[in-house]
């Protein structure tokens, strides 16, 4: 796999660094699941701390492959990550820059390629990787209220805006709640054609609308219909439903579906 001779190649050139104390991959790589699409995801750890530093983030990153460009990952809250595509072979790499400190704080254990005196080893037997789970109390308190947001779109015509929430529903809410009731690791809608039952594939997929008012608003109480679904297998009675909300945004669907 063209994976694997890169982060082999990478391990070679990087051990060579005295400031690098290691080289660790994470992904698809720890579950056997490499296949022609995917990326490669690597955590380089360093003595001194870089990621605050793009210049030398760069550095590293053209010294280990054909760098054509990259970019850190402040869009999705992790700036110590470089997002790389490379030529030769054309791939997608991530490169995590982290300290020694900074390992014990982590969503999964990764695989070491390189482990300068076993620190990496060590790092790891002192902490624990956990994924971080969603607040159920977080998601309903904001639930309904996205869902009148969007029928204000609706309502108004503004047909593009109301399908990009869908979008935003299924990686923030449903596609989570359903890989916590399938048992797998809550990725967003990462792998959910794969990784969940049938059934309930085939109901996020009903979240799935055209450009078109009546399949908006069919998508839309298809979302609320699954969400409610999962709220009652997954949420215990310490959460606060708002069902006084609930009821006024489900009579204003009614209305707008009336319009």
């Amino acid at each position: 796999m063209i994976q694997k001779e890169f982060a082999n190649h990478a391990k070679k050139l990087l051990m060579e660094d005295q400031n690098v104390i290691g080289l660790a991959v994470g992904g698809s790589w720890l579950s056997d699941e490499l296949d022609e699409f995917s990326d490669l995801d690597l955590i380089l750890v360093t003595k001194e701390k870089i990621s605050d530093k793009k210049s030398e983030m760069l550095g590293y990153a053209n010294r280990i492959g054909k760098l054509l460009t990259g970019f850190t990952g402040e869009h999705v809250g992790e700036p110590r990550v470089l997002i790389c595509l490379y030529d030769n072979p054309l791939l997608h790499v991530d490169i995590k820059f982290l300290t020694l400190d900074e390992l014990a704080t982590r969503v999964e254990d990764p695989h070491i390629l390189f482990d300068r005196d076993n620190q990496l080893l060590q790092a790891f037997q002192k902490s624990e990787a956990m994924f971080p789970y969603p607040d159920y109390q977080w998601i309903e308190d904001r639930f309904w209220i996205w869902i009148h947001y969007t029928l204000l779109k609706v309502g108004r015509g503004e047909y593009m805006e109301a399908i990009d929430f869908f979008g935003f529903m299924r990686m923030v809410v449903l596609g989570p709640l359903l890989h916590i009731k399938n048992g797998n690791l809550l990725r967003a809608v990462r792998k959910v054609e794969t990784t969940l039952k049938t059934e309930d594939l085939n109901n996020i997929k009903l979240t799935l609308p055209y450009y078109d008012r009546q399949s908006i608003l069919a998508a839309l109480k298809n979302a609320i219909d699954l969400y409610k679904s999962l709220r009652t297998e997954l949420f215990d009675h310490k959460i606060d439903l708002k069902e006084e909300t609930e009821e006024k945004v489900m009579n204003y669907l009614t209305k707008i579906k009336n319009a």
